[in-house]
């Protein structure tokens, strides 16, 4: 059966420019930038308290599209019409303050939702993201007791 979440792909445009986004911008640890292949990089970040979950910073084409989907996703990045992660954080409010700071874009400000307060943002390829700032009765439930 299945015992956890390892990775999880994020779609982006330039790998150079991500990595600097999702390390130097959000924060995240870089974990492995490698040759995969022909003219391919393996390129992971992740929460510095989670060594277990990374994110790989994929851009589209070989070896997992043809150059017609590839091509596909690119314009669905371009639009800004994918979803990616949800990152949870103590304080939403705080953290979407400090984010803006740093130049993140904010499509949405901190709301209450049934699951927590949420804000969305968007990366530098477009790709909306989620920072959660969970209700307590959800991190109970979640084994997460802060």
């Amino acid at each position: 059966m299945i015992t956890g979440v390892n990775t999880v792909v994020v779609w982006v445009l330039d790998q150079d420019s991500a990595k600097t986004f999702f390390t130097e911008t959000l924060g995240l640890q870089a974990r492995t930038d490698v040759p995969f292949g022909e003219g391919v990089r393996w390129v992971t970040v992740g929460p510095r308290d989670q060594p277990e979950v990374q994110l790989s910073l994929m851009v589209p084409g070989a070896p997992v599209q043809d150059a017609e989907t590839a091509e596909q996703l690119r314009a669905l990045l371009l639009k800004g019409a994918l979803v990616g992660c949800t990152f949870t954080v103590e304080d939403c409010a705080s953290a979407v303050k400090e984010l803006t700071a740093r130049g993140v874009t904010f499509v949405q400000q901190p709301q209450p939702r049934p699951w927590g307060i949420s804000a969305t943002f968007r990366d530098d390829s477009g790709t909306c993201h989620e920072l959660l700032q969970p209700h307590q009765q959800g991190r109970e439930a979640a084994g997460q007791n802060t």
